[in-house]
């Protein structure tokens, strides 16, 4: 780098130029900064949903199922892809459609439950929800139990839901050969 004569450094005009530099070099730092910060991995899925309302059925064995509101926060949908609960053997995502003749058939939800960017989704009995299957202990009113959702990204997240009574449905239900073992 050559060096400025001393006469120069006194120019109001080259005073100018340097500073504009120096400015401008701030300025592509500071943009590159910003770039770096913009490609950080986006937020998990399981970080953007939470599940709020949320409950379970109370039931002495077999089967149960669990409601709520899942919403996302994120700028993506994020589909929800399978869930876990100690209460039970395993947990399906299900929903519940009318068959040929007009009755409510419950069954597996292939590909999982989509939650649109900003918005939400209700589990509700009739529609869909997260079905228990194979009860390994009694859901009794009033007590709680934690349902790991995942995502279609890996992520999870730990929600906790009340034992409610409620009736049911009356749903028929159709399993899937391949969600159920056989």
């Amino acid at each position: 780098m050559s060096q400025i004569p001393r006469t120069q450094l006194r120019s109001p005009r080259l005073a100018r130029r340097l500073g504009a530099s120096a400015a401008l070099s701030v300025l592509a730092v500071f943009a590159t900064a910003c770039s770096d910060a913009e490609s950080v991995a986006p937020v998990a899925a399981g970080e953007r949903v939470s599940m709020s309302d949320q409950w379970i059925k109370a039931a002495d064995s077999g089967m149960s199922a669990a409601f709520g509101e899942l919403a996302n926060a994120g700028d993506e949908p994020v589909t929800l892809v399978a869930a876990a609960s100690p209460a039970s053997e395993r947990v399906e995502i299900h929903e519940v459609v009318p068959d040929s003749t007009g009755a409510k058939t419950m069954r597996p939800k292939a590909g999982g439950i989509v939650i649109p960017a900003r918005g939400a989704v209700t589990l509700k009995p009739g529609g869909e929800h997260l079905m228990f299957m194979g009860l390994t202990q009694p859901l009794r009113t009033g007590t709680e139990t934690s349902i790991t959702l995942t995502f279609s990204d890996g992520s999870s997240t730990v929600v906790t839901a009340q034992v409610r009574d409620f009736a049911g449905g009356n749903e028929n239900y159709e399993p899937e050969s391949a969600a159920h073992g056989g």
